[in-house]
């Protein structure tokens, strides 16, 4: 199991892959958060939230990474496997924050 540290250290350099328009609109940027979040619809321990997009009045539009629920979920893989999952939500939440600006609702 690698550290929330170590998981940092993948998550920028899968960042710095990301178009940098992108960002623009990004103003919070890439959040790591330490904990895990249980999908509103989990029966018990069973459905995690990898990550989420946000977009707040106050805060602006970030991009939430939920190590915990990587750690439970994908804890034991491989780190190149833990990557790949991780480079898959950061662009899942990215499409979030492009449809948000096209006034899109497909994927909520």
């Amino acid at each position: 199991m690698i550290t929330m540290d170590e998981m940092g250290v993948l998550l920028d350099e899968i960042a710095a892959e990301v178009p940098e328009d992108l960002y623009n609109k990004l103003n919070g940027g890439i959040v790591l958060m330490p904990q895990r979040k249980l999908h509103y619809q989990s029966v018990g321990d069973s459905l995690y939230v990898m990550g989420e997009y946000h977009s707040d009045r106050t805060l602006g539009r970030y991009i939430a990474i939920y190590y915990g629920s990587f750690m439970r979920i994908y804890g034991n893989l491989p780190v190149e496997q833990l990557k790949e999952e991780l480079r898959k939500t950061l662009k899942h939440e990215f499409r979030h924050l492009v449809e948000s600006l096209a006034g899109d609702r497909s994927l909520e």
